[in-house]
């Protein structure tokens, strides 16, 4: 049964409280000053606080850091007569879990306090994943699926020959991080690793940025300037996006392949570079090729060694370790505690398209722990973020059923309300127990 602790110096609202709630079957300990709010904190553990701003012997911002150093892990509902931005914003950085004003909604306490109670019930169920400390397994490739498997020992082969590469795959697959992967397990690990992002610089000054200028080449020229190949020196030369480099430059990149020699742009001197090519491209070049929009030569050179990244539809079965990887590395880097996984997220992520793959997959877990109150990935915060930006596809006659149009219907107007049930009820021409039986039924939350 989940306790319910009211700190607040205003009596009525304490009873309000305690007879709405124990009417639910809540046990509900009431305080009108900050003091005895945190004796009964520290001997009665409730899961829930809805703990005043100002209090008269206390700021309450004080007492919500006390209280979220405490071991035990409740959630603080911070309530207030006084908005302004800076002090929600302060009690949302210190780790309150909700933020509300008065003159208080029943409705909104009564839906910050039932989330905060269903994250709490969710959290003890659910084990905690593997946590690992080391910052380098950002750099790791994920996967166990035949097809990463294939792409694994494809990478094995290729970092034992020095030879051209080229990788292939939609974008969000992990091309940048195959050739790093590749540079770290060659011979060249130690000579440096450069990137050029063909699709990011402008056409009249590519030709510089990768083979580099003499000091007056052109207006602006100030100095001699070593372009991308001459820095990659022994190493590794990153060419993403190859599609989009323009047939010009493909013509005088293709002369380096075939001569590992090369002048820079206003120069006469021949000039030397044993760096390795890696190329990557989100199209297929050979489709390029018969349009006439890429050297059918330079592309025979550059796909010696093709490996061909699947996208994420293709190996789902990864889906449980990727989710794993990213909890992980996004903790560090976000300094969040995330480490559980409410039953049925893996089925909603295994539903969706993923059109941006694994990049999407990542920047969806960052999202949904940004927004996170507690320790537990949830599927209500999975579902409202790939939702934003697809449109379930109609399948049958299921999406014109009543039922369907009825949830969507109420779901619209709760929203639209800011889910104060109490107007929405009216609005919908029904009673209150009736709306709540709905939202029940529905499985309706806010947003």
């Amino acid at each position: 049964m989940t306790k319910i602790l009211v700190i607040d110096d205003e009596l009525s609202i304490l009873e309000t409280l305690r007879m709405f709630f124990e009417e639910k079957g809540l046990t509900v300990l009431t305080a009108d000053t900050g003091t005895k709010g945190m004796v009964l904190f520290d001997n009665k553990a409730p899961q829930v606080v809805i703990l005043d701003i100002r209090l008269p012997d206390a700021n309450g911002l004080d007492i919500l850091k006390s209280m979220v150093k405490k071991e035990y892990p409740a959630k603080i509902i911070m309530i207030t007569a006084f908005q302004d931005m800076e002090t929600t914003i302060l009690a949302m950085k210190t780790g309150a879990f909700d933020y509300l004003h008065k003159p208080l909604d029943i409705d909104q306490v009564e839906q910050a306090v039932d989330r905060a109670a269903r994250i709490i019930e969710i959290d003890q169920k659910t084990p905690s994943l593997k946590v690992f400390s080391d910052a380098a397994g950002s750099l790791e490739i994920i996967g166990r699926s035949e097809k990463m498997r294939q792409v694994f020992k494809m990478m094995g082969l290729v970092c034992t020959r020095q030879v051209n590469v080229l990788l292939q795959g939609d974008t969000g697959t992990g091309k940048e991080l195959t050739a790093q992967a590749i540079h770290r397990n060659c011979g060249c690990k130690d000579d440096p690793f450069i990137v050029f992002d063909c699709s990011a610089v402008v056409d009249t000054i590519i030709e510089s940025e990768l083979f580099g200028h003499e000091k007056g080449a052109f207006t602006g020229a100030e100095q001699t300037t070593r372009g991308k190949i001459e820095l990659a020196g022994n190493g590794i030369l990153f060419l993403d996006e190859i599609s989009q480099l323009p047939l010009k430059i493909q013509g005088k990149l293709l002369g380096f392949l075939q001569r590992k020699e090369y002048t820079r742009v206003g120069g006469t001197r021949i000039l030397k570079s044993n760096c390795r090519i890696v190329a990557a491209c989100n199209q297929d070049l050979s489709t390029l090729v018969d349009k006439g929009l890429f050297k059918e030569d330079l592309y025979y050179r550059l796909k010696v060694f093709t490996i061909n990244l699947p996208p994420l539809k293709e190996r789902l079965s990864d889906l449980p370790l990727l989710v794993e990887h990213f909890l992980n590395k996004i903790n560090r880097e976000l300094g969040t505690d995330v480490t559980k996984i409410q039953d049925g997220v893996m089925q909603r992520l295994h539903r969706h398209s993923w059109k941006g793959n694994v990049r999407e997959l990542e920047n969806t877990i960052v999202q949904a722990l940004v927004g996170c109150r507690g320790n537990v990935l949830l599927k209500d915060d999975i579902d409202r973020i790939l939702d934003q930006h697809r449109l379930e596809p109609v399948q049958g006659l299921e999406a014109f059923s009543l039922a369907h149009v009825e949830k969507n219907h109420i779901s619209r107007i709760l929203s639209q309300l800011a889910w104060n049930k109490s107007r929405a009820a009216k609005l919908l021409q029904i009673t209150l127990p009736t709306l709540r039986s709905k939202i029940k039924k529905y499985g309706l939350r806010p947003d």
